[in-house]
């Protein structure tokens, strides 16, 4: 048994970064526990009672993927960027209460200045010198996020690590439609057709019928 942790700017990102994947770690018997960090807006706007139906929305991709641990930091949603700090802390807190196996994280170059802070903290949580090492590092894409940044070397995601999830993918799809107010039609990246099409694509890279792709930053074996 693995102990897995799953660092998520916003609710949703786990699904739609590593659902399947999450989904398989269950599977094989791994202790996950998935961090949310910020809670939501919409139209720049906080909303108690859309965030608490968010939040549940969250609970219910809980329960299909059937992950054991979910933890909310409710940081202040597309703030994050604001204080790398008030990110770092309590996550750093709650990393070296877990002593993880695994660590995933969302891509360092996503179009998202949220999910750039998160990174930006996590890449300081996972140094060699800290008290605690992390044996396995890998980062996950986000669609709408990862493929939407431009063509520039910091922001393309070159996936070197696939996860065969030919049994569960469809979990991800379950998952994912807890969250009627991120979902959108094709060819929207967040549409039902978009998310089949890239763990098809992954699948493609990586030999396998579907699967979803990573990238490696660490893997140590003693």
């Amino acid at each position: 048994m693995k102990k897995v942790l799953v660092v998520a700017p916003h609710m949703d990102d786990e699904v739609l970064g590593m659902g399947a994947t999450i989904a398989k770690h269950v599977a094989a018997g791994d202790e996950v526990h998935v961090c949310i960090i910020a809670h939501r807006v919409y139209d720049h706007k906080y909303d108690e009672e859309t965030n608490r139906e968010e939040l549940e929305s969250t609970k219910k991709a809980k329960d299909i993927l059937g992950y054991q641990h979910l933890e909310f930091l409710n940081l202040p949603d597309e703030r994050l960027d604001g204080c790398v700090q008030d990110i770092l802390i309590p996550l750093e807190k709650y990393y070296n209460e877990l002593n993880p196996d695994i660590l995933y994280v969302n891509f360092y170059g996503d179009n998202n200045q949220d999910h750039r802070a998160v990174f930006s903290a996590v890449r300081i949580l996972i140094r060699s010198a800290n008290t605690y090492k992390v044996p396995r590092v890998l980062m996950y894409e986000v669609p709408s996020s990862t493929d939407q940044s431009p063509p520039i070397p910091d922001a393309i995601f070159v996936p070197n690590f696939y996860v065969d999830v030919s049994g569960v993918w469809q979990k991800k799809i379950e998952a994912f439609h807890c969250y009627q107010r991120e979902r959108r039609v094709s060819p929207h990246p967040r549409s039902d057709k978009a998310l089949d099409a890239l763990v098809i694509r992954r699948g493609v890279e990586g030999g396998f019928e579907r699967a979803e792709g990573f990238m490696l930053l660490r893997d140590e074996w003693k």
